[in-house]
């Protein structure tokens, strides 16, 4: 497979990212929405643990870490969209969680930070504060996106410490998408039980639609990141933020003035500057 093929497929993963979660912005149900999406990722993960590695033990610990904080990732998700804009939300917690990864891991682990990703942060910096302050951003809104940001981040760090553990990126995340399906089936099972076949009928085709955008956006990105250098597949990945902005705009009809483009361009220069500089 060429390389523009490969690179292809990190922007189609990057627009299916922002196209999930426009789904679940539009849903009448964002919970059930966001069930149906992990449902699927868990039926994505079982098809493929037979031929995937099965993680060394000592990354189980991390994998069970990663899912308490995935789940209270999908609480604040949900939450955000119920009472911001996604123009606002998305830009938000997709850039506080590259910046929050890159200072933990120069804490917690000693990984060197050099002056691009030093401007890089800057750049994010103010492009969330440009969001923040701005006008048609709520202080509940920036404070659940800001949130979710840090859920992001915080899983991000604690998968990537897993995974080194594990031995094996496919079979941890198999595994993770297993886990962390599972338990929100359950949750929709038990926890919403007298709405779950009301949303079926109703919905289950938008749920399932956003399910399978989001795991074939996830596998596209895998098959690109198995051949090519992981900094700029990483960052032309993040470009799903500009995406995730115009569908607020064109689909979901949220206004988007200078204030957000402008903001959401210095976000995204910053996240592809965080990946790809050292």
């Amino acid at each position: 497979m060429s390389a523009a093929l490969l690179y292809g497929l990190v922007i189609v993963s990057a627009i299916a990212h922002a196209v999930w979660n426009a789904l679940v912005k539009s849903s009448n149900d964002r919970t059930l929405t966001m069930v149906a999406i992990r449902t699927t990722g868990m039926m994505a993960g079982l098809l493929a643990l037979p031929f995937v590695d099965w993680p060394a033990p000592e990354s189980w610990k991390w994998l069970a870490v990663t899912t308490i904080v995935m789940f209270a990732y999908y609480g604040l998700l949900v939450r955000s969209y119920n009472v911001g804009d996604m123009s606002i939300v998305y830009p938000l917690a997709r850039g506080l969680a590259p910046v929050l990864t890159t200072v933990a891991a120069f804490l917690a682990i000693g990984e060197s930070l050099g002056a691009g990703q030093v401007m890089a942060v800057v750049l994010i910096s103010l492009g969330i504060m440009a969001l923040s302050l701005g006008a048609g951003a709520s202080r509940t809104a920036v404070g659940f996106a800001l949130a979710t940001g840090v859920s992001v981040a915080t899983y991000s760090f604690f998968a990537g410490l897993g995974v080194r553990a594990a031995g094996t990126v496919l079979g941890f995340q198999a595994c993770l998408e297993i886990v962390t399906g599972f338990g929100m089936f359950c949750y929709g099972l038990v926890g919403r039980r007298a709405d779950l076949m009301a949303y079926v009928r109703r919905h289950g085709a938008t749920g399932l639609l956003a399910g399978v955008v989001s795991v074939v956006g996830f596998l596209a990105y895998l098959v690109a990141a198995r051949s090519l250098p992981l900094g700029p597949v990483s960052a032309m990945r993040e470009t799903s933020v500009i995406f995730g902005a115009v569908l607020g705009t064109l689909v979901l009809k949220e206004g988007f003035g200078p204030r957000r483009i402008v903001a959401a361009l210095l976000v995204t220069t910053g996240i592809v500057m965080l990946a790809v500089l050292r």
